[in-house]
């Protein structure tokens, strides 16, 4: 009880207080401030003219809504723009307005929430809004249940709202979310901030004079009048609901191809349960109703109105699709020279990824302004192959960009290099293989020069090559035994790898040497082609046909440019078989060292994987040296001792990794560069690394020892092929620090 009479005090005192005070001074706290203007739609009824507006918004049936609820943005056209609208669709009065076209005309007018000219530039981001960076707002219209194709049982059908986070199509259906439309304006804050010009608004809406405060078609003619629920801002036109990018695709019988191949293979129905439940209720039906959703191999979904997230993000961009008419679109895929004409004649029997690319190839996932033609670029990373020549129609759309042209966008997959392997069904292993080791995005580079050798599936399979689809690994049989995976992948990839020159190559008549993508070397000579494995088999690849691509040649080859599985000292042994005068000497040395493992042929100090060059020096150069007493032997007549005691040994093995750069493959093809200090396998005193400097020439290559002397590659006897090396012929033996 002690408790409850401060209560009950406070109570009473409070009561004594508000009973003190007068009614005029309640009245002032509480009444509707002065200040205050009215609704809406007795502001715009105040103003006299917008008569035709509430007309329609009265048959819209938004006449209440507008004079007490909610919280708006109006774009409300005046008399005059009703004027205007009235005689473009040849009615007399605004009476002969339908009351679907009336609430579409006002619904679309209406943005949720209330912004000032100064606040519609400000992208809503969830960490605070940021300036001059929005041209869009989600508006109060929204298509609801549309006919569909009327197609096995899809008679009622909405559009997909799916969403495109991190330029990923979702392709899913997103509940709640009515995929309201988007009204565009442009205003100057954004339009400078973006590099959007005047000339793009004219573009994109001709006849219209860009003001500094447009929307859509129309010009803001009086900005920022205040009402008790929003602002109004009155325009000269009436504005209807602006399509979809899909909705535009659809109205043009010239387009239809394109539309074609997104419905017959890129879109699926699915029923919505809450929506066929909503409609039956709404309208007595009994029929589902189905969301249009697109498949998400796409860049985006052409019928959502969600940019990258289903809030705000439709503010700041949209999508833009470009679409080649029925012609164009013929002619590059099926006629003579067409993407399928030859090899799979529709994409129903192509790989899926050729229609995604070719579709992708046509969207960005920003809006591509007319004056950013040349600049933006595409999903696939890729600019515009049409120019503004080509475009037959362009419109800002709802939710992003249309354009028509008469030209295909040339996707780079379809163009490089990359396109013969991927283009035809023969070489689908070796496409795999440039997809899975990632080389497919260096060769659809336009700007950058490649020749590639093309393995067909026959000639991996001789190879005992194969691609296993039921555990989706690569497979490799030797003498009848699958070898594990990763051996199998590896094998592979480097055979691939191997067939890819960075530079282009147009003839091979001739005699040289070339790097491969993974910096081993490749050797050709009258027309064939070599790489080491095919110098120890006795064989080589031979080229059926060539054909020329944007960035190179592609080479149609018979046989395949093997790798070489046996070590230095196997090709070292060969050629001082072969060539004597050049590499006899140096093997004796070589064979009965303190660094060479004559059974595995192992030079001690190489590593499997890794490159090397090994410079040989002449019979003639060796014999010099043994007269200077750098070799082992006799000085007075140069001949060399091939098995010398125990300190003259050690002087041999430091004199053979002298001779071998560690870790680094340099030919002598031609081309010419600065000097580059290379270091050897041999280490000095003070255990660092001894080093030789290696200059590429037109004669060859320049080297200089630690000495200062200096000494030249010998061409005739050069760029021999051995495991991830190149074997060279030099003139003098190389001096290193600790020889005097």
């Amino acid at each position: 009880m002690n408790r409850l009479v401060p209560k009950f005090l406070i109570c009473i005192l409070l009561l004594i207080l508000a009973s003190g005070c007068s009614k005029k001074e309640w009245n002032d706290y509480y009444d509707r401030p002065e200040w205050l203007g009215d609704p809406i739609y007795q502001q715009l009824q105040a103003r006299k003219n917008f008569t035709s507006f509430l007309s329609v918004v009265d048959k819209a049936g938004y006449k209440n809504i507008l004079s007490s609820q909610g919280w708006w943005t109006v774009f409300a056209p005046n008399d005059d723009a009703f004027q205007a609208f009235l005689s473009e669709n040849k009615l007399t009065t605004v009476a002969g307005i339908s009351e679907e076209q009336a609430r579409a005309i006002v619904k679309y007018s209406l943005v949720i929430d209330a912004f000032r000219k100064d606040q519609l530039t400000n992208y809503q981001a969830a960490s605070g809004p940021v300036p001059n960076s929005a041209y869009k707002r989600r508006t109060a219209y929204y298509d609801f249940v549309k006919e569909g194709p009327k197609k096995d049982g899809i008679d009622k059908i909405v559009d997909g709202n799916s969403i495109a986070p991190d330029g990923v199509n979702s392709g899913v259906y997103i509940l709640n979310d009515n995929n309201n439309k988007h009204v565009p304006y442009f205003i100057k804050g954004f339009m400078d901030n973006k590099g959007v010009t005047d000339d793009d608004y004219t573009t994109l809406f001709p006849g219209s004079v860009p003001s500094g405060f447009n929307v859509a078609g129309a010009k803001v003619v009086n900005a920022d009048i205040l009402a008790e629920n929003g602002v109004i801002h009155e325009i000269d036109k009436v504005i209807t609901p602006l399509r979809t990018i899909d909705e535009q695709l659809a109205s043009n019988a010239d387009y239809s191809e394109f539309k074609k191949l997104l419905d017959d293979y890129l879109v699926t129905y699915t029923e919505i349960p809450d929506l066929t439940h909503r409609y039956n209720v709404l309208t007595g039906s009994s029929e589902k109703v189905y969301a249009k959703l697109y498949s998400s191999l796409l860049s985006f979904a052409p019928n959502s109105e969600n940019y990258t997230n289903n809030t705000t993000d439709p503010q700041t961009d949209g999508f833009t699709l470009v679409v080649p008419t029925n012609d164009a679109l013929e002619t590059f895929l099926y006629k003579e020279g067409g993407i399928l004409k030859d090899k799979y004649g529709s994409f129903k029997d192509a790989p899926k990824s050729l229609l995604t690319d070719f579709i992708n190839s046509h969207m960005w996932t920003a809006t591509l302004w007319p004056g950013k033609l040349g600049s933006l670029k595409n999903s696939q990373n890729e600019t515009a192959t049409f120019s503004a020549a080509n475009i037959m129609e362009k419109k800002l759309m709802s939710n992003g960009m249309f354009y028509a042209t008469n030209e295909v966008q040339k996707a780079n997959v379809f163009r490089t290099v990359y396109s013969k392997p991927y283009l035809d069904p023969q070489y689908s292993l070796m496409t795999k293989a440039l997809d899975e080791t990632s080389l497919k995005y260096s060769l659809i580079n336009p700007s950058i020069g490649y020749t590639l050798f093309l393995i067909s599936n026959g000639q991996f399979a001789n190879e005992g090559y194969s691609y296993n689809t039921q555990f989706l690994r690569w497979a490799y049989t030797l003498n009848g035994v699958e070898q594990n995976a990763e051996i199998s992948r590896n094998r592979v990839y480097r055979i691939v790898q191997n067939s890819v020159v960075p530079e282009k190559v147009p003839d091979l008549s001739g005699e040289g040497i070339l790097q491969t993508f993974n910096e081993e070397y490749i050797k050709y000579k009258n027309g064939k082609v070599y790489a080491a494995g095919n110098e120890d088999a006795g064989d080589a690849v031979t080229i059926d046909k060539v054909e020329n691509t944007i960035n190179g040649p592609v080479y149609y080859t018979h046989g395949i440019l093997k790798f070489t599985e046996k070590e230095i000292g196997f090709h070292l042994q060969k050629l001082a078989a072969s060539m004597p005068a050049q590499f006899s000497h140096f093997y004796n040395y070589l064979l009965n060292s303190l660094v060479y493992t004559q059974a595995s042929q192992v030079i001690s100090g190489t590593a499997a994987g890794s490159f090397y060059t090994l410079f040989v020096p002449t019979n003639a150069a060796i014999e010099q040296a043994v007269r200077d007493e750098i070799l082992p032997g006799n000085a007075a007549t140069g001949v060399p001792n091939f098995n010398p005691a125990q300190g003259d040994a050690e002087k041999v093995s430091k004199f053979i990794k002298y001779h071998l750069l560690n870790k680094k493959t340099i030919a002598a093809d031609g081309k010419t560069d600065d000097a580059l200090s290379v270091e050897t396998l041999l280490t000095n005193l003070e255990g660092g690394k001894e080093y030789i400097s290696v200059t590429r020439q037109a004669s060859g290559l320049l080297l200089r020892d630690s000495k200062g002397n200096t000494t030249t590659t010998n061409l005739s006897y050069s760029n021999n092929l051995s495991n991830r090396t190149l074997i060279h012929s030099i003139n003098k033996v190389l001096k290193y620090g600790d020889l005097e």
